[in-house]
């Protein structure tokens, strides 16, 4: 990576299998970096007790969702079950024009629309567990999944993984405090 492309950093993303420990260290990062924005999805799904709008999602309605897809809107969406979820290029150009730094959590599939879109100001990091034996472990550890969401999870895990040297940056997640200290490292130098 050469250093032009470093300071041009305004985005980034960490993609990870589900179970990778990526939340754990998605808020260590939110806390230590509080100048990163955090990007906020857009979704269909109700907002349940607790959440609030604008900082866990954007809730609209299935209708403007739609409208919003067919204007070009979303740089990545999907529709899980029957709610949509997606990231509103709006949402995200304009917190650029305002010179935000912005974090983002996403799937692989979303992580290559970014590249796409944004080319090398979108840096992704990509969070890898040290091996699919430990993975699995993790998921059952969790306790909170039937085994058929387990197998559904390990068998998405086992596509992604193969794709970790595709992106800018890798994190193997075999310890916590390693893995985070890794994951600093990296967006300290990229927010430089």
């Amino acid at each position: 990576m050469t250093q032009s492309s470093q300071k041009n950093t305004q985005m980034v993303v960490i993609c990870a299998p589900s179970g990778t420990g990526k939340s754990t260290l998605l808020e260590k990062l939110k806390q230590e970096f509080p100048r990163l924005k955090w990007s906020v999805s857009c979704t269909t799904r109700p907002m349940r007790p607790g959440e609030r709008e604008g900082v866990d999602y954007h809730y609209i309605t299935k209708e403007k969702f739609e409208a919003l897809i067919a204007e070009n809107d979303f740089i990545e969406w999907a529709r899980v079950h029957s709610n949509y979820y997606g990231t509103s290029k709006g949402f995200v150009d304009q917190g650029l024009r305002d010179g935000m730094a912005m974090l983002f959590d996403l799937d692989v599939q979303g992580a290559d629309a970014m590249k796409r879109i944004y080319g090398a100001q979108a840096q992704v990091i990509f969070i890898k567990p040290p091996s699919l034996e430990a993975l699995e472990k993790r998921l059952r550890g969790r306790g909170t999944d039937s085994d058929e969401v387990i197998r559904e999870r390990l068998k998405n895990a086992r596509t992604e993984i193969l794709r970790a040297d595709d992106y800018d940056h890798l994190v193997i997640n075999d310890d916590v405090a390693k893995a985070y200290q890794d994951l600093k490292t990296i967006v300290s130098s990229l927010l430089e």
